[in-house]
């Protein structure tokens, strides 16, 4: 199985809140939130309207989990960036791992990576793999690995295909560099989380159109290890110091 695969294997499974007996402007401010999500958001009432404004979630037809609206609104933020601490998610939110976020521009994936990036470098440790598409695109980044793979413990790999010369770096970055489509198209940052389940997480996605892109981020332990075993089985290593 390959990485784009993987993401539609992902894009497969449709969840669908379905938001019952509330008004419509909440029907909405849900749906907009969540616009940019493989999500269908649908408004329906109960024969005695009770209970009152309460979300369900549902994947391909199977009840996943149950909500108040109001907690899920709370606890969403205005922003649609994804956020990768889901120990502050409700009961909605924490199902949405492993859905398709379906038209992120480069700021958002910018976002969603430096997340990850970051709870590699408050664990110092473990390995980080991350996808830059193309070298040069690697270079505008080398500050920011440079200093991850300075970091303590921590093992970091950066892979991309030849459109430019390799960096030069003078740190323990691990650079693969790759002439497969796979790589060219696929953005992904992946953390092993030191081999602590919970510490592990990933984003992974693919351009579709230009500069826009689709995937999904995830916090499940056995996907992550399965891209990373993806990474370091499928690739091998042209480095340059």
């Amino acid at each position: 199985m390959s990485l784009t695969e993987l993401i539609a294997g992902v894009e497969d499974h449709e969840k669908t809140l379905t938001v019952f007996n509330a008004d419509a402007e909440r029907v909405e401010a849900l749906r907009a939130q969540f616009r940019d999500r493989n999500l269908t958001v649908t408004g329906e009432r109960t024969p005695s309207g009770k209970p009152d404004s309460f979300a369900v979630l549902a994947e391909d037809g199977r009840f996943v989990t149950a909500a108040d609206v109001t907690e899920v609104l709370e606890t969403t933020s205005a922003e649609t960036e994804p956020e990768f601490d889901d120990r502050a998610y409700s009961p909605i939110l924490d199902h949405l791992d492993e859905t398709m976020f379906t038209s992120y521009a480069i700021g958002q994936m910018v976002a969603a990576s430096r997340e990850i990036e970051d709870r590699a470098w408050r664990v110092g440790k473990g390995a980080l793999h991350s996808g830059f598409q193309r070298l040069s695109i690697l270079e505008d980044q080398m500050d920011v690995y440079g200093r991850l793979a300075g970091k303590g413990d921590l093992d970091v790999h950066a892979y991309a295909y030849p459109d430019a010369d390799v960096p030069a770096h003078d740190t323990d970055l691990t650079i693969h560099v790759e002439r497969t489509d796979e790589i060219e198209r696929s953005w992904f940052v992946a953390y092993d989380g030191a081999g602590i389940d919970v510490n592990k997480c990933a984003l992974l996605a693919e351009e579709r159109e230009s500069r826009t892109f689709y995937g999904f981020w995830t916090y499940d332990p056995s996907t992550v290890d399965w891209i990373i075993d993806h990474l370091e089985s499928t690739y091998g290593l042209v480095e340059s110091q």
